[in-house]
Protein backbone atom coordinates (compact mmCIF):
# COMPACT_ATOMS: atom_id res chain seq x y z
CA UNK A 1 0.00 0.00 0.00
CA UNK A 2 1.28 3.44 -0.92
CA UNK A 3 1.98 5.66 2.11
CA UNK A 4 -0.45 8.54 2.48
CA UNK A 5 -0.48 11.65 4.61
CA UNK A 6 -3.65 13.06 6.15
CA UNK A 7 -4.11 16.71 7.01
CA UNK A 8 -6.65 17.88 9.56
CA UNK A 9 -7.66 21.37 10.64
CA UNK A 10 -7.21 23.22 7.38
CA UNK A 11 -10.41 22.64 5.38
CA UNK A 12 -13.44 23.42 7.54
CA UNK A 13 -13.78 26.75 9.34
CA UNK A 14 -17.18 26.06 10.94
CA UNK A 15 -20.35 24.03 10.52
CA UNK A 16 -23.88 25.05 11.49
CA UNK A 17 -26.60 22.53 12.30
CA UNK A 18 -30.17 23.82 12.62
CA UNK A 19 -32.14 21.51 14.90
CA UNK A 20 -35.75 20.89 15.95
CA UNK A 21 -35.09 20.55 19.71
CA UNK A 22 -32.19 22.67 20.93
CA UNK A 23 -32.41 21.32 24.49
CA UNK A 24 -32.10 17.69 23.34
CA UNK A 25 -29.23 18.61 21.03
CA UNK A 26 -27.46 20.59 23.76
CA UNK A 27 -27.69 17.57 26.11
CA UNK A 28 -26.36 15.22 23.41
CA UNK A 29 -23.50 17.42 22.17
CA UNK A 30 -22.42 18.56 25.65
CA UNK A 31 -22.01 14.90 26.64
CA UNK A 32 -20.03 13.79 23.59
CA UNK A 33 -17.88 16.91 23.45
CA UNK A 34 -17.05 16.49 27.13
CA UNK A 35 -15.63 12.99 26.58
CA UNK A 36 -13.73 14.30 23.53
CA UNK A 37 -12.18 17.03 25.69
CA UNK A 38 -13.84 19.93 23.84
CA UNK A 39 -15.41 22.62 26.05
CA UNK A 40 -18.62 24.37 25.10
CA UNK A 41 -17.83 27.85 23.81
CA UNK A 42 -21.08 29.66 24.51
CA UNK A 43 -24.84 29.50 24.29
CA UNK A 44 -28.13 31.36 24.35
CA UNK A 45 -31.78 30.41 24.04
CA UNK A 46 -31.34 30.12 20.24
CA UNK A 47 -27.93 28.43 19.88
CA UNK A 48 -24.82 26.88 21.39
CA UNK A 49 -21.33 26.42 19.98
CA UNK A 50 -18.05 24.63 20.55
CA UNK A 51 -14.98 25.25 18.41
CA UNK A 52 -16.07 24.84 14.76
CA UNK A 53 -19.57 23.53 15.55
CA UNK A 54 -22.51 25.96 15.79
CA UNK A 55 -25.98 24.53 16.59
CA UNK A 56 -29.09 26.68 16.46
CA UNK A 57 -32.88 26.70 16.31
CA UNK A 58 -34.68 27.45 13.06
CA UNK A 59 -35.78 30.73 14.66
CA UNK A 60 -32.21 32.03 15.01
CA UNK A 61 -31.17 34.83 12.65
CA UNK A 62 -28.52 32.67 10.99
CA UNK A 63 -30.92 29.78 10.22
CA UNK A 64 -33.39 31.79 8.15
CA UNK A 65 -36.26 29.61 9.41
CA UNK A 66 -35.02 26.33 7.91
CA UNK A 67 -33.68 23.10 9.38
CA UNK A 68 -30.48 21.73 7.90
CA UNK A 69 -30.58 18.35 6.15
CA UNK A 70 -28.91 15.18 7.32
CA UNK A 71 -25.16 15.54 7.80
CA UNK A 72 -22.22 13.35 8.69
CA UNK A 73 -19.78 14.93 11.15
CA UNK A 74 -16.64 13.11 12.26
CA UNK A 75 -14.94 14.26 15.45
CA UNK A 76 -11.29 13.48 16.15
CA UNK A 77 -10.52 11.24 19.11
CA UNK A 78 -7.12 11.00 20.80
CA UNK A 79 -7.28 7.23 21.20
CA UNK A 80 -9.56 4.20 20.99
CA UNK A 81 -10.72 4.61 24.59
CA UNK A 82 -12.02 8.08 23.69
CA UNK A 83 -13.99 6.62 20.77
CA UNK A 84 -15.52 4.07 23.15
CA UNK A 85 -16.38 6.79 25.70
CA UNK A 86 -17.94 8.92 22.93
CA UNK A 87 -20.18 6.03 21.91
CA UNK A 88 -21.36 5.33 25.47
CA UNK A 89 -21.99 9.03 26.22
CA UNK A 90 -23.92 9.47 22.97
CA UNK A 91 -26.22 6.52 23.68
CA UNK A 92 -26.78 7.68 27.27
CA UNK A 93 -27.74 11.21 26.12
CA UNK A 94 -30.24 10.73 23.32
CA UNK A 95 -28.14 9.27 20.53
CA UNK A 96 -28.96 6.10 18.62
CA UNK A 97 -26.52 3.40 17.54
CA UNK A 98 -25.34 3.68 13.94
CA UNK A 99 -22.18 1.55 14.21
CA UNK A 100 -20.51 0.32 17.41
CA UNK A 101 -16.83 1.08 18.05
CA UNK A 102 -14.48 -0.94 15.91
CA UNK A 103 -11.93 -0.92 13.12
CA UNK A 104 -13.15 0.20 9.74
CA UNK A 105 -11.71 -0.69 6.30
CA UNK A 106 -10.98 2.94 5.29
CA UNK A 107 -7.28 2.62 6.15
CA UNK A 108 -5.19 0.59 8.61
CA UNK A 109 -5.80 1.74 12.19
CA UNK A 110 -9.09 3.57 11.45
CA UNK A 111 -11.09 2.99 14.65
CA UNK A 112 -14.49 4.66 14.85
CA UNK A 113 -18.01 4.65 16.26
CA UNK A 114 -21.15 6.10 14.68
CA UNK A 115 -24.35 7.40 16.30
CA UNK A 116 -27.38 9.34 15.16
CA UNK A 117 -27.99 12.61 17.01
CA UNK A 118 -31.54 13.69 18.00
CA UNK A 119 -32.08 15.08 14.45
CA UNK A 120 -30.77 12.00 12.63
CA UNK A 121 -27.33 13.40 11.77
CA UNK A 122 -24.66 10.70 11.49
CA UNK A 123 -22.07 11.62 14.15
CA UNK A 124 -18.75 9.81 14.30
CA UNK A 125 -15.73 9.76 16.56
CA UNK A 126 -12.56 8.46 14.88
CA UNK A 127 -9.02 7.64 15.93
CA UNK A 128 -6.68 7.17 12.95
CA UNK A 129 -4.05 5.20 14.85
CA UNK A 130 -0.58 6.32 15.78
CA UNK A 131 0.18 9.73 14.34
CA UNK A 132 2.31 12.75 15.11
CA UNK A 133 0.37 16.02 15.26
CA UNK A 134 2.12 19.10 13.96
CA UNK A 135 -0.05 21.24 16.30
CA UNK A 136 -2.80 20.61 18.83
CA UNK A 137 -5.00 23.26 17.23
CA UNK A 138 -4.96 26.54 15.38
CA UNK A 139 -5.48 29.45 17.78
CA UNK A 140 -7.23 32.58 16.64
CA UNK A 141 -7.26 35.45 19.11
CA UNK A 142 -9.49 38.48 18.69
Amino acid sequence: MEAQELHRGRLIDHIQLVVRDLSASRTFYAAILDVLGIPMGGSSEEYFWADELFVSTAESDAAQGRLTGRHHLAFQAQDRAMVDAFYRAALEHGGKDNGAPGERPYHPGYYAAFVLDPDGNNIEAVHHGDAVRSAASVRITF
